[in-house]
């Protein structure tokens, strides 16, 4: 592939000038080639040495230090996982090796005539760290168009689920199905070489990403349209385009809707609970297909990509009890009564996050460009004037602020796609961007099996004298 020596010439240039992976510098690819596995050869080969170098010099250096409140309060703030695509700060929110939210829509390639991202061009930034060009995005999409069949037993599959069987479900139990395809597997069976690992999860990454909106578009089909064909993969295409049309949506800002949302929706560092199981399941040397089916099974939970659907029910019930046009006051008599019941206001708050999240806000600008008058619209900027005060007045949450689930379900909502039940799965279809770009370095950097050591509430009294 065009994209394999793309890698290898980065890669020695990485030796030879000693060259960051992670740049904050917006500055294009010095080359053309579209060969992405070529390009990452050589990165890894440059950061393999850098690593080692590091781990020589500063292996046992302590980075932090862990509280018994963190070994109960799910880890939080601990310092303990290496994931070198994204990085979330906690005032500024989401890096993408280095850039933010506004400069990836601001320096990503975009379609003939389109203002977002297209999701090919963050996959190309999060592998190696470079803006890719034009042509390096246009070949990812051809790559994907031309891997994206799906093998016969992987459709009956999907075309024999009772109807009650939850989207979520059905796309997990299609992912797990699709391991028949991988080519780690059957390399590691075949007592492959260990350095060639990050090839063959790189193969099947590209597979897996390629055929994930047929499975989720004949998910859709099949439960919310009478099973209909999903058509046939058009190779001029960009993948988002090919995804809407397989859904049944045709409308141009529809997918310039869904370019953004798999963009924004894609990473978000590496110890969320669908990031974090698909690279502890990987650790064990799993597929990709089995350890992304993993990761799927994590964001299926209302605490993580379930909560979009939370949302919209909760705004749902809203409308129904108040009012879309309910004023500021019912706004915070409705927000009060929903607190003192014991329950929370979804779509507020974040583990790690102390501020307005950057993909609300880039989803919150879309719908002040395409859809300002949206009664929907308008009353989810009302509860972000009234929810983040009366958040703060209540003294118990450290992040008052709306997070990339107070918002995305309103848009889908505009341009009808109305089935709440599926929207995870479309968060899905991103996420695989990102946790299958980081898969890919795991194996090259040659992580090990993830393996922490757990202790009793005895040994913990005994540790600190308790």
């Amino acid at each position: 592939m065009a994209l394999t020596r793309v890698l290898s010439s980065r890669i020695n240039a990485c030796i030879q000038k000693s060259a960051p992976l992670v740049s904050t510098v917006p500055v294009r690819n010095f080359t053309d080639s579209g060969d992405l596995k070529g390009i990452l050869s050589k990165k890894i080969a440059a950061e393999q040495k850098s690593i080692k170098e590091f781990r020589t010099q500063h292996g046992n250096k302590k980075i932090g230090e862990i509280t018994v409140d963190m070994v109960y309060g799910g880890m939080r703030s601990m310092k303990a996982l290496v994931t070198e695509t994204s990085v979330l700060d906690p005032e500024e929110g989401i890096r993408f090796r280095g850039y933010s939210i506004p400069e990836c829509q601001k320096l990503l390639p975009k379609a003939k005539g389109g203002q977002e991202p297209l999701p090919e061009g963050l996959f190309w930034l999060l592998c190696t760290g470079d803006v890719p060009t034009d042509a390096q995005v246009q070949a990812i999409s051809k790559a994907w168009a031309d891997r994206a069949d799906l093998p016969s037993h992987v459709v009956t599959m999907l075309n024999n689920f009772p109807s009650k069987l939850h989207p979520m479900s059905q796309f997990s139990a299609a992912i797990t199905a699709l391991n028949s395809e991988s080519k780690f597997a059957k390399a590691y069976a075949d007592g492959t070489n260990k350095a060639l690992y990050w090839e063959y999860v790189y193969e099947d990454a590209m597979d897996m990403i390629a055929k994930l909106p047929a499975v989720a578009a004949i998910i859709y089909r099949n439960l919310y349209k009478g099973g209909s064909s999903i058509g046939s993969i058009d190779v001029n295409k960009d993948w988002s385009a090919n995804f809407a049309a397989m859904l049944g949506f045709d409308n141009a800002q529809f997918i310039e809707l869904l370019r953004l949302y798999l963009t924004i929706h894609s990473d978000h560092e590496g110890g969320n609970v669908s990031a974090h199981a698909t690279h502890l399941v990987g650790s064990a040397l799993s597929d990709p297909y089995l350890s992304f089916a993993a990761g799927i099974n994590g964001l299926a939970g209302p605490l993580h990509g379930l909560a979009n659907q939370e949302v919209l029910s909760w705004l749902t019930k809203l409308q129904k009890e108040i009012g879309a046009d309910a004023t500021e006051e019912q706004l915070k008599d409705f927000i009060w009564k929903t607190l003192k019941s014991g329950q929370v206001v979804p779509g507020y708050g974040h583990a790690v996050l102390r501020k307005t999240d950057p993909r609300y806000t880039c989803q919150r600008e879309f719908a002040l460009k395409h859809l300002p008058n949206d009664s929907l619209f308008k009353l989810v900027s009302n509860v972000y004037k009234v929810v983040p005060p009366i958040l703060l007045e209540l003294g118990k949450v450290k992040n008052p602020w709306p997070n990339v689930d107070a918002h995305s379900g309103v848009l889908l909502q505009y341009y009808n796609l109305k089935e709440m039940n599926y929207y995870t799965v479309l968060f899905g279809v991103s996420r695989a961007l990102g946790v299958m770009s980081s898969l890919i370095w795991d194996r090259a950097l040659g992580l090990p099996l993830e393996r922490p050591k757990s202790m009793s509430t005895l040994g913990l009294k005994k540790l600190v004298g308790a």
